[in-house]
């Protein structure tokens, strides 16, 4: 199933250093996730200024269930508070978008 994982990234004063404390592993993690064929694609998200105000990941988890206990769970940026906010979404990834990057 696949999901696309919009996290938000926290206000505070704070927020940026927690980024960058948490951005190695989540890196690490993330070229993992790749190779292992869980994460499509992922990026950041921008606001209108060309901010970065969080983070979007689309991946493909047998369940919600397994989207939690293999990733999010120990997640650099869930675990370290980077994400204030997620929203995560089942959808239909249409087989000619995953065709863009090949």
């Amino acid at each position: 199933m696949h999901f696309l994982i919009l996290g938000y990234d926290g206000h505070d004063e704070e927020a940026s250093a927690r980024r960058r404390q948490a951005r190695n592993a989540h890196l690490e993690g993330s070229a993992r996730w790749y190779e292992a064929g869980r994460w499509l694609d992922s990026g950041a998200l921008l606001n209108d200024q060309g901010r970065m105000i969080g983070s979007f990941v689309v991946c493909d988890y047998p369940s919600r269930d397994a989207l939690h206990a293999e990733w999010l769970d120990c997640e650099p940026y869930v675990v370290g508070k980077v994400w204030e906010r997620m929203e995560i979404h089942p959808i239909y990834l249409s087989p000619r978008a995953s065709s863009i990057r090949a």
